[in-house]
Protein backbone atom coordinates (compact mmCIF):
# COMPACT_ATOMS: atom_id res chain seq x y z
CA UNK A 1 0.00 0.00 0.00
CA UNK A 2 1.28 3.82 -0.90
CA UNK A 3 0.54 4.52 2.76
CA UNK A 4 2.79 1.98 4.14
CA UNK A 5 5.45 2.84 1.58
CA UNK A 6 5.13 6.73 2.36
CA UNK A 7 5.09 5.85 6.26
CA UNK A 8 8.44 3.71 6.21
CA UNK A 9 10.59 6.63 4.59
CA UNK A 10 12.57 8.54 6.77
CA UNK A 11 11.24 12.10 7.67
CA UNK A 12 11.51 14.97 5.33
CA UNK A 13 9.72 18.21 5.01
CA UNK A 14 9.64 19.55 2.04
CA UNK A 15 7.25 17.31 0.45
CA UNK A 16 6.61 19.69 -2.49
CA UNK A 17 3.14 21.41 -3.49
CA UNK A 18 0.43 19.44 -2.18
CA UNK A 19 -3.25 19.71 -2.94
CA UNK A 20 -3.30 21.82 -6.06
CA UNK A 21 -6.47 22.52 -7.67
CA UNK A 22 -7.27 19.81 -10.25
CA UNK A 23 -8.29 21.14 -13.71
CA UNK A 24 -10.51 19.53 -16.36
CA UNK A 25 -10.54 20.53 -19.74
CA UNK A 26 -14.10 19.91 -21.99
CA UNK A 27 -14.34 17.28 -24.07
CA UNK A 28 -13.94 18.75 -27.24
CA UNK A 29 -10.65 20.02 -25.73
CA UNK A 30 -9.41 16.99 -24.84
CA UNK A 31 -10.45 15.12 -28.27
CA UNK A 32 -8.66 17.84 -30.64
CA UNK A 33 -5.58 17.42 -28.41
CA UNK A 34 -5.48 13.95 -28.49
CA UNK A 35 -6.05 13.79 -32.60
CA UNK A 36 -3.12 15.99 -32.43
CA UNK A 37 -1.07 14.22 -30.15
CA UNK A 38 -1.54 11.16 -32.45
CA UNK A 39 -0.08 12.39 -35.16
CA UNK A 40 2.90 13.65 -33.61
CA UNK A 41 3.20 9.39 -32.29
CA UNK A 42 3.04 9.00 -36.17
CA UNK A 43 5.68 11.47 -36.98
CA UNK A 44 7.99 10.73 -34.38
CA UNK A 45 10.72 8.32 -34.50
CA UNK A 46 11.99 8.29 -30.65
CA UNK A 47 8.91 8.37 -28.17
CA UNK A 48 9.27 8.20 -24.49
CA UNK A 49 6.98 7.97 -21.88
CA UNK A 50 7.65 9.29 -18.24
CA UNK A 51 5.15 7.86 -15.74
CA UNK A 52 3.78 8.90 -12.18
CA UNK A 53 1.63 8.04 -9.61
CA UNK A 54 -1.04 9.64 -11.16
CA UNK A 55 -1.51 6.51 -13.51
CA UNK A 56 -2.25 4.36 -10.68
CA UNK A 57 -4.91 5.66 -9.00
CA UNK A 58 -7.61 4.14 -11.24
CA UNK A 59 -6.20 0.89 -9.62
CA UNK A 60 -7.08 2.01 -6.12
CA UNK A 61 -3.54 3.41 -5.14
CA UNK A 62 -3.80 6.77 -4.02
CA UNK A 63 -1.47 9.29 -5.92
CA UNK A 64 0.56 11.52 -2.99
CA UNK A 65 0.17 15.34 -4.09
CA UNK A 66 -3.76 15.43 -5.74
CA UNK A 67 -6.21 16.48 -3.49
CA UNK A 68 -6.82 13.08 -1.89
CA UNK A 69 -3.37 11.83 -2.49
CA UNK A 70 -1.32 10.24 0.77
CA UNK A 71 0.70 13.05 1.88
CA UNK A 72 -2.18 15.84 1.20
CA UNK A 73 -4.05 13.91 3.41
CA UNK A 74 -1.46 13.36 5.54
CA UNK A 75 -0.71 16.99 6.33
CA UNK A 76 -4.35 17.24 7.25
CA UNK A 77 -4.03 14.65 10.02
CA UNK A 78 -6.27 12.17 7.21
CA UNK A 79 -4.96 9.02 5.84
CA UNK A 80 -6.85 7.60 2.38
CA UNK A 81 -9.73 5.71 2.27
CA UNK A 82 -9.09 3.50 -0.50
CA UNK A 83 -5.60 2.28 -0.34
CA UNK A 84 -5.47 -1.44 -2.37
CA UNK A 85 -2.72 -4.07 -1.10
CA UNK A 86 0.00 -4.03 -3.99
CA UNK A 87 0.05 -7.59 -3.95
CA UNK A 88 -4.28 -6.82 -5.07
CA UNK A 89 -3.52 -4.22 -7.42
CA UNK A 90 -3.37 -4.80 -10.89
CA UNK A 91 -2.77 -2.61 -14.06
CA UNK A 92 -4.76 0.02 -15.52
CA UNK A 93 -5.93 1.03 -18.76
CA UNK A 94 -3.24 3.34 -19.24
CA UNK A 95 -0.52 0.22 -18.51
CA UNK A 96 -2.07 -2.25 -20.52
CA UNK A 97 -2.35 0.58 -23.31
CA UNK A 98 1.19 1.61 -23.08
CA UNK A 99 1.91 -1.93 -23.54
CA UNK A 100 -0.28 -2.72 -26.32
CA UNK A 101 1.46 0.86 -28.24
CA UNK A 102 4.92 -0.98 -27.39
CA UNK A 103 3.60 -4.15 -29.37
CA UNK A 104 2.99 -1.79 -32.23
CA UNK A 105 6.00 0.22 -32.15
CA UNK A 106 4.20 3.69 -31.55
CA UNK A 107 6.42 4.49 -28.49
CA UNK A 108 10.09 3.41 -27.72
CA UNK A 109 10.84 3.51 -23.93
CA UNK A 110 9.58 4.11 -20.30
CA UNK A 111 10.77 5.89 -17.36
CA UNK A 112 9.12 5.90 -14.06
CA UNK A 113 8.81 7.25 -10.78
CA UNK A 114 6.53 4.37 -9.59
CA UNK A 115 7.25 1.93 -7.42
CA UNK A 116 3.75 -0.35 -7.31
CA UNK A 117 5.29 -2.87 -9.75
CA UNK A 118 2.34 -2.23 -12.03
CA UNK A 119 3.78 -1.78 -15.27
CA UNK A 120 5.57 -5.55 -14.15
CA UNK A 121 2.32 -7.02 -13.65
CA UNK A 122 1.18 -5.50 -17.30
CA UNK A 123 4.05 -7.89 -18.91
CA UNK A 124 6.28 -5.17 -20.42
CA UNK A 125 10.09 -5.96 -20.91
CA UNK A 126 12.62 -5.03 -18.68
CA UNK A 127 14.67 -3.48 -21.31
CA UNK A 128 11.64 -0.99 -22.43
CA UNK A 129 11.47 0.25 -18.74
CA UNK A 130 14.01 2.07 -15.98
CA UNK A 131 12.46 2.29 -12.83
CA UNK A 132 14.24 5.54 -10.84
CA UNK A 133 12.69 5.33 -7.29
CA UNK A 134 12.61 1.11 -7.44
CA UNK A 135 10.18 -1.73 -7.15
CA UNK A 136 8.07 -3.17 -4.55
CA UNK A 137 8.46 -6.45 -6.38
CA UNK A 138 11.96 -6.81 -7.05
CA UNK A 139 14.82 -7.09 -4.73
CA UNK A 140 18.65 -6.90 -5.34
CA UNK A 141 22.07 -8.78 -4.67
CA UNK A 142 23.83 -6.86 -2.60
CA UNK A 143 27.06 -8.22 -3.98
CA UNK A 144 26.61 -9.38 -7.78
CA UNK A 145 24.17 -6.61 -8.18
CA UNK A 146 21.43 -8.98 -10.14
CA UNK A 147 17.66 -7.97 -9.72
CA UNK A 148 14.54 -10.77 -9.44
CA UNK A 149 11.11 -10.62 -9.31
CA UNK A 150 9.52 -11.45 -6.03
CA UNK A 151 6.11 -13.32 -5.48
CA UNK A 152 4.51 -10.78 -3.45
CA UNK A 153 5.57 -7.22 -2.61
CA UNK A 154 8.23 -6.27 0.31
CA UNK A 155 7.65 -5.04 3.20
CA UNK A 156 10.51 -3.31 4.38
CA UNK A 157 11.22 0.14 2.03
CA UNK A 158 15.13 1.83 2.28
CA UNK A 159 17.46 -0.64 0.61
CA UNK A 160 17.42 -2.80 3.62
CA UNK A 161 18.59 -6.45 4.29
CA UNK A 162 15.93 -8.98 3.13
CA UNK A 163 17.69 -11.63 4.59
CA UNK A 164 17.40 -13.85 1.76
CA UNK A 165 19.90 -15.53 -0.49
CA UNK A 166 20.92 -14.59 -3.78
CA UNK A 167 19.32 -16.81 -6.87
CA UNK A 168 21.88 -15.63 -9.16
CA UNK A 169 24.57 -18.39 -10.53
CA UNK A 170 27.91 -17.79 -11.50
CA UNK A 171 29.57 -18.28 -14.79
CA UNK A 172 31.64 -21.49 -12.99
CA UNK A 173 28.20 -22.74 -11.54
CA UNK A 174 28.31 -21.63 -8.03
CA UNK A 175 25.41 -20.15 -6.29
CA UNK A 176 26.22 -16.19 -5.66
CA UNK A 177 26.72 -15.73 -1.85
CA UNK A 178 25.51 -12.51 -1.57
CA UNK A 179 22.07 -11.68 0.46
CA UNK A 180 19.49 -9.56 -1.00
CA UNK A 181 18.04 -6.25 -0.40
CA UNK A 182 14.48 -4.39 -1.16
CA UNK A 183 15.15 -1.58 -4.29
CA UNK A 184 13.14 1.09 -2.84
CA UNK A 185 14.82 4.60 -2.51
CA UNK A 186 14.36 6.69 0.44
CA UNK A 187 15.15 10.03 0.09
CA UNK A 188 18.90 10.12 1.02
CA UNK A 189 19.67 7.38 -1.69
CA UNK A 190 21.07 7.74 -4.68
CA UNK A 191 19.35 6.67 -8.06
CA UNK A 192 19.86 3.17 -9.48
CA UNK A 193 23.07 4.17 -12.09
CA UNK A 194 21.93 1.60 -14.98
CA UNK A 195 18.42 2.56 -14.82
CA UNK A 196 19.26 6.39 -14.58
CA UNK A 197 21.94 5.75 -17.52
CA UNK A 198 19.42 4.43 -19.61
CA UNK A 199 16.48 7.30 -18.75
CA UNK A 200 19.34 9.93 -19.88
CA UNK A 201 20.28 8.11 -23.16
CA UNK A 202 16.45 7.55 -24.15
CA UNK A 203 15.07 11.17 -22.99
CA UNK A 204 18.40 12.94 -25.23
CA UNK A 205 17.56 10.66 -27.96
CA UNK A 206 13.82 11.13 -27.72
CA UNK A 207 11.77 13.46 -29.83
CA UNK A 208 8.78 13.50 -28.15
CA UNK A 209 8.39 12.89 -24.53
CA UNK A 210 4.79 12.01 -22.85
CA UNK A 211 4.16 13.03 -19.00
CA UNK A 212 1.42 10.57 -17.79
CA UNK A 213 0.37 11.26 -14.42
CA UNK A 214 3.08 13.23 -12.73
CA UNK A 215 3.86 16.71 -11.69
CA UNK A 216 7.45 16.10 -12.42
CA UNK A 217 8.38 17.75 -8.70
CA UNK A 218 11.03 15.37 -8.10
CA UNK A 219 14.62 15.76 -9.74
CA UNK A 220 16.09 14.63 -11.35
CA UNK A 221 13.21 12.38 -12.65
CA UNK A 222 10.98 15.43 -13.09
CA UNK A 223 14.14 17.18 -15.19
CA UNK A 224 14.15 14.10 -18.05
CA UNK A 225 11.53 15.31 -20.02
CA UNK A 226 13.36 18.40 -20.85
CA UNK A 227 16.19 16.35 -22.51
CA UNK A 228 14.21 16.35 -25.61
CA UNK A 229 13.57 20.10 -25.48
CA UNK A 230 17.51 20.66 -26.63
CA UNK A 231 17.02 18.90 -30.23
CA UNK A 232 13.58 20.96 -30.59
CA UNK A 233 11.59 17.71 -29.70
CA UNK A 234 7.88 18.16 -28.13
CA UNK A 235 7.01 17.67 -24.73
CA UNK A 236 3.50 16.50 -23.69
CA UNK A 237 2.69 16.84 -20.23
CA UNK A 238 -0.93 15.17 -19.37
CA UNK A 239 -1.85 15.86 -15.68
CA UNK A 240 -4.49 17.03 -13.73
CA UNK A 241 -2.60 19.30 -11.92
CA UNK A 242 -0.39 22.22 -13.14
CA UNK A 243 3.50 20.71 -13.00
CA UNK A 244 6.80 22.56 -12.46
CA UNK A 245 7.34 22.11 -16.94
CA UNK A 246 4.41 23.38 -17.91
CA UNK A 247 5.86 26.71 -19.80
CA UNK A 248 8.25 24.49 -21.56
CA UNK A 249 5.11 21.99 -23.12
CA UNK A 250 3.68 21.97 -26.67
CA UNK A 251 0.94 20.09 -25.45
CA UNK A 252 -1.01 19.64 -21.58
CA UNK A 253 -3.63 17.82 -21.79
CA UNK A 254 -6.20 17.83 -18.45
CA UNK A 255 -8.14 15.15 -18.04
CA UNK A 256 -8.10 11.63 -16.88
CA UNK A 257 -4.83 9.37 -18.33
CA UNK A 258 -7.06 6.85 -18.72
CA UNK A 259 -9.46 8.74 -21.34
CA UNK A 260 -6.94 10.22 -22.87
CA UNK A 261 -4.97 6.87 -23.42
CA UNK A 262 -8.45 5.20 -24.80
CA UNK A 263 -9.26 8.31 -27.22
CA UNK A 264 -5.27 7.71 -28.08
CA UNK A 265 -6.17 4.09 -29.04
CA UNK A 266 -8.99 4.49 -30.91
CA UNK A 267 -6.97 6.88 -33.12
CA UNK A 268 -5.07 4.21 -33.73
CA UNK A 269 -7.45 1.56 -34.40
CA UNK A 270 -6.63 -0.01 -31.54
CA UNK A 271 -7.91 -1.97 -28.52
CA UNK A 272 -7.02 -2.06 -25.23
CA UNK A 273 -5.70 -5.37 -23.91
CA UNK A 274 -6.86 -6.80 -21.22
CA UNK A 275 -4.62 -7.68 -18.08
CA UNK A 276 -3.49 -11.56 -17.89
CA UNK A 277 -2.30 -13.58 -15.32
CA UNK A 278 0.05 -15.73 -17.44
CA UNK A 279 1.83 -12.42 -18.49
CA UNK A 280 2.35 -11.27 -15.13
CA UNK A 281 6.04 -12.26 -13.55
CA UNK A 282 4.91 -12.00 -10.44
CA UNK A 283 2.44 -14.93 -10.86
CA UNK A 284 5.19 -16.73 -12.44
CA UNK A 285 6.59 -20.07 -11.06
CA UNK A 286 10.08 -19.72 -12.44
CA UNK A 287 12.85 -17.27 -11.43
CA UNK A 288 12.93 -14.34 -12.94
CA UNK A 289 15.45 -12.03 -13.30
CA UNK A 290 14.64 -8.01 -13.67
CA UNK A 291 18.46 -6.52 -14.46
CA UNK A 292 18.63 -4.09 -16.76
CA UNK A 293 20.00 -6.17 -19.62
CA UNK A 294 23.92 -4.76 -20.27
CA UNK A 295 23.48 -5.04 -24.17
CA UNK A 296 20.42 -2.97 -24.24
CA UNK A 297 22.89 -0.09 -22.04
CA UNK A 298 25.68 -0.74 -24.72
CA UNK A 299 23.11 -0.44 -28.26
CA UNK A 300 21.58 2.57 -26.74
CA UNK A 301 25.25 4.37 -25.70
CA UNK A 302 26.12 3.73 -29.08
CA UNK A 303 23.10 5.43 -30.37
CA UNK A 304 23.59 8.21 -28.26
CA UNK A 305 27.38 8.65 -29.49
CA UNK A 306 25.94 8.77 -33.29
CA UNK A 307 23.24 10.99 -32.88
CA UNK A 308 25.49 13.47 -30.91
CA UNK A 309 29.04 12.88 -32.39
CA UNK A 310 29.39 16.33 -32.47
CA UNK A 311 29.13 16.83 -28.56
CA UNK A 312 32.27 17.30 -26.43
CA UNK A 313 32.79 14.68 -24.13
CA UNK A 314 34.01 16.82 -21.66
CA UNK A 315 32.39 19.67 -19.98
CA UNK A 316 33.85 23.46 -18.80
CA UNK A 317 34.38 22.01 -15.87
CA UNK A 318 36.48 19.29 -17.87
CA UNK A 319 33.90 16.37 -16.60
CA UNK A 320 33.23 13.39 -18.71
CA UNK A 321 30.15 12.46 -19.82
CA UNK A 322 30.05 9.47 -17.18
CA UNK A 323 30.65 11.63 -14.48
CA UNK A 324 27.93 13.93 -15.39
CA UNK A 325 25.30 11.79 -15.50
CA UNK A 326 26.40 10.84 -12.18
CA UNK A 327 26.41 14.59 -10.98
CA UNK A 328 22.37 14.17 -11.43
CA UNK A 329 22.42 10.86 -10.05
CA UNK A 330 21.24 13.11 -6.75
CA UNK A 331 19.42 11.74 -4.01
CA UNK A 332 16.29 11.38 -4.23
CA UNK A 333 14.30 15.08 -3.11
CA UNK A 334 11.54 16.97 -3.93
CA UNK A 335 11.69 20.44 -5.26
CA UNK A 336 9.85 23.29 -5.01
CA UNK A 337 7.04 23.78 -6.94
CA UNK A 338 6.23 26.67 -9.62
CA UNK A 339 3.37 26.75 -11.77
CA UNK A 340 3.40 27.65 -15.66
CA UNK A 341 1.54 27.15 -18.57
CA UNK A 342 2.32 26.54 -22.18
CA UNK A 343 1.59 28.67 -25.19
CA UNK A 344 -0.98 26.10 -26.29
CA UNK A 345 -3.25 26.09 -23.35
CA UNK A 346 -3.47 29.74 -23.63
CA UNK A 347 -5.25 29.36 -27.13
CA UNK A 348 -7.32 26.71 -25.97
CA UNK A 349 -8.75 28.37 -22.56
CA UNK A 350 -10.59 31.40 -21.91
CA UNK A 351 -8.84 33.90 -19.81
CA UNK A 352 -10.87 33.41 -16.67
CA UNK A 353 -10.35 29.86 -16.68
CA UNK A 354 -6.67 30.65 -17.68
CA UNK A 355 -6.87 32.88 -14.24
CA UNK A 356 -7.49 29.81 -12.36
CA UNK A 357 -5.18 27.84 -12.99
CA UNK A 358 -3.07 30.50 -11.73
CA UNK A 359 -1.07 29.70 -9.05
CA UNK A 360 0.04 32.71 -6.75
CA UNK A 361 3.12 32.22 -4.47
CA UNK A 362 2.30 31.50 -0.61
CA UNK A 363 2.17 35.59 1.08
CA UNK A 364 4.91 35.80 3.60
CA UNK A 365 3.51 36.47 6.97
CA UNK A 366 4.10 40.26 8.61
CA UNK A 367 6.81 39.20 10.69
CA UNK A 368 8.54 37.74 7.60
CA UNK A 369 8.43 41.19 6.07
CA UNK A 370 9.86 43.13 8.30
CA UNK A 371 12.43 40.56 10.22
CA UNK A 372 13.92 40.81 5.97
CA UNK A 373 13.38 44.88 5.67
CA UNK A 374 15.64 45.07 8.73
CA UNK A 375 18.15 42.73 7.60
CA UNK A 376 18.20 44.76 4.36
CA UNK A 377 18.74 47.56 5.96
CA UNK A 378 21.46 46.18 7.92
CA UNK A 379 23.28 45.00 4.66
CA UNK A 380 23.11 48.29 3.49
CA UNK A 381 24.59 50.21 6.44
CA UNK A 382 27.22 47.37 6.45
CA UNK A 383 28.23 48.33 2.68
CA UNK A 384 28.03 52.26 3.53
CA UNK A 385 30.16 52.04 6.58
CA UNK A 386 32.59 49.64 4.35
CA UNK A 387 32.82 51.94 1.35
CA UNK A 388 33.30 55.16 3.89
CA UNK A 389 36.42 53.59 4.87
CA UNK A 390 37.76 52.73 1.58
CA UNK A 391 37.58 56.45 1.01
CA UNK A 392 38.94 57.67 4.35
CA UNK A 393 42.01 54.83 3.44
CA UNK A 394 42.39 56.07 -0.23
CA UNK A 395 42.30 59.77 1.44
CA UNK A 396 44.91 59.28 4.21
CA UNK A 397 47.01 57.50 1.47
CA UNK A 398 46.97 60.47 -1.52
CA UNK A 399 47.79 62.44 1.55
CA UNK A 400 51.31 60.59 2.25
CA UNK A 401 52.23 60.32 -0.99
CA UNK A 402 54.33 63.21 -3.01
CA UNK A 403 52.29 65.20 -5.80
CA UNK A 404 53.34 64.14 -9.47
CA UNK A 405 53.09 67.59 -11.45
CA UNK A 406 53.33 66.09 -14.75
CA UNK A 407 52.57 63.03 -16.30
CA UNK A 408 56.13 61.98 -17.51
CA UNK A 409 57.19 62.61 -14.43
CA UNK A 410 56.25 59.21 -12.95
CA UNK A 411 58.13 57.34 -15.71
CA UNK A 412 61.54 59.77 -16.13
CA UNK A 413 64.33 57.73 -14.50
CA UNK A 414 66.42 59.74 -12.21
CA UNK A 415 69.93 60.54 -14.11
CA UNK A 416 73.14 58.42 -13.04
CA UNK A 417 76.30 60.41 -13.30
CA UNK A 418 79.34 57.90 -14.04
CA UNK A 419 82.67 58.88 -13.63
Amino acid sequence: MSCSYAEGLSPYENKGKLGLKEIFDTEDVVAEKVKELASWIENAKHVVVHTGAGISTSAGIPDFRGPNGVWTLEEKGEKPTLNISFDDAVPTKTHMALLKLFQEGKIHYIISQNIDGLHLKSGLSRKYLAELHGNMFVEECGTCKRQFVLKSATTSVGKKNLNRPCLSTKVNGRRCRGKTYDTILDWEHNLPEKDLEMADYHSCVADLSICLGTTLQIVPSGNLPLSCKKQNGKLVICNLQPTKHDKKADMIIHTYVDQIMEKLLDHFGLEIPEYKLSQDPTKSEDVIEWTVPTDELAKMKKIYKEKFPSIKRKNENGESSKKRRRSINAKKEEVDHIETESKYDKNLHGLEEEQDCKIKTEPKIESEVKEENEESLTDEKIVQNSRQDVELGIKLENDCEPKVQNVSDIFTRPSVSVN
